[in-house]
């Protein structure tokens, strides 16, 4: 009987180590997201221009906004707002964003509709030397 149950168990085995080796993986893990998904934190909020050290130019007006598209979902979040300007200055070449404010906005798509508004810039980042 053990004979048995040690073929039987040698036979089982080696058909799913067989199967094993024929699959393929693909997942939607790639570089660009995570640096997309970070790209916001490398924008640094400043409050007014004599906050920034070094040299820097003005590259330009940005905007981040966020919706509520349904009654039942959450409202507006100032934080996703100026998540959303940093991440789209981030694209731009900014490194530096000074906020000018926030307003609720009409909206034909948007239960409500929260806008921040802000400068970005591009600011040179001194390396530290070792």
């Amino acid at each position: 009987m053990n004979c048995l149950k040690l073929a039987l168990f040698i036979g089982v085995l080696s058909s799913v180590t067989s199967c094993t080796t024929n699959y393929t993986v693909s997942t939607n893990l790639d570089k660009q997201n995570f640096t997309d998904y970070f790209a916001p934190s490398k924008v640094t909020i400043y409050e007014k221009e004599s906050e920034i050290k070094g040299a820097y130019k003005a590259l330009g007006l940005i905007e981040g906004e966020d919706c509520q598209l349904k009654a039942h979902l959450a409202a507006p979040d100032k934080v996703l707002a100026r998540t959303h300007a940093r991440a789209k200055a981030y694209e731009l070449g900014a490194n530096g964003i000074i906020f000018s404010g926030c307003a609720m906005i009409e909206s034909q798509h948007c239960i409500a509709q929260l806008v921040c508004y802000g400068q970005m810039y591009k600011v040179e980042v001194e390396v530290e030397k070792e």
